[in-house]
């Protein structure tokens, strides 16, 4: 189904802290299939990665077929990397995006210069104070915590020291790297994020979704929050 609105909150993957449920953020979709599937098990948003050397990258076609299937309920989030200002304003203009996620060394001017909420990642192999770095991004909507490096685009499948996550980024922090059915309900018991984010963790192949392991992955959310 496409929604054809540009304009449904962001806000609706990030809550406060009293929130009665985790988000839930799927990334790296390259099949129209995939994304439907988890759009129809209930997940809060999908990731499009527009970073050319990751082997999740899509075309701007792609994504906007891909974003088509969703349902206006589900937020379809863009990705990217240090990419040129012309090149987001492109996928901006062809893909109904209601959330930018920007992963890589990207001043907090840049990020809020194109007027739609943002999520910035946070790379904790990199960042050593993470409630510094956050603050000089006050027009974030979240942040996004990933076990990655500096300018090293995520989904490796690897976990980072959850004992590093400031307890005051609860209302605001999206879970990332190396979460997967096995983890995740132990990840928001002991951390407690607005939302968590899995891209690796449900695939069978790099860029390829398995329907079961999403399925899983969603309801082992669900159980940890006790709905």
């Amino acid at each position: 189904m496409n929604n054809g609105n540009t304009q449904q909150p962001a806000q609706a993957l990030v809550q406060p802290a009293t929130r009665a449920a985790t988000r839930v953020k799927i990334c790296g979709f390259t099949r129209p299939a995939d994304a439907q599937v988890a759009s129809d098990l209930g997940a809060d948003a999908i990731g499009l990665v527009f970073y050319p050397p990751s082997s999740r990258h899509v075309t701007i076609e792609q994504a906007a077929t891909i974003a088509g299937v969703v349902s206006p309920f589900c937020t379809v989030t863009a990705l990217f990397l240090n990419a040129e200002v012309d090149y987001v304003e492109e996928v901006l203009k062809s893909v109904p995006v209601s959330l930018l996620q920007f992963h890589g060394t990207e001043s907090a001017p840049y990020c809020e210069s194109f007027a739609r909420p943002y999520i910035k990642s946070v790379a904790m192999k990199s960042v050593a104070d993470v409630g510094n770095y956050c603050a000089t991004f006050d027009g974030a909507v979240g942040f996004l915590l990933d076990s990655n490096a500096a300018g090293a685009a995520g989904g490796s499948g690897t976990a980072f020291d959850w004992s590093l996550v400031p307890p005051e980024l609860a209302s605001s922090l999206i879970l990332a790297g190396g979460l997967d059915v096995g983890n995740v309900a132990n990840a928001i018991r002991e951390i407690r994020p607005a939302a968590v984010d899995v891209s690796s963790g449900v695939e069978s192949a790099k860029g390829i979704k398995d329907h079961q392991m999403m399925r899983e992955f969603i309801a082992n959310v669900r159980a940890a929050d006790g709905l």
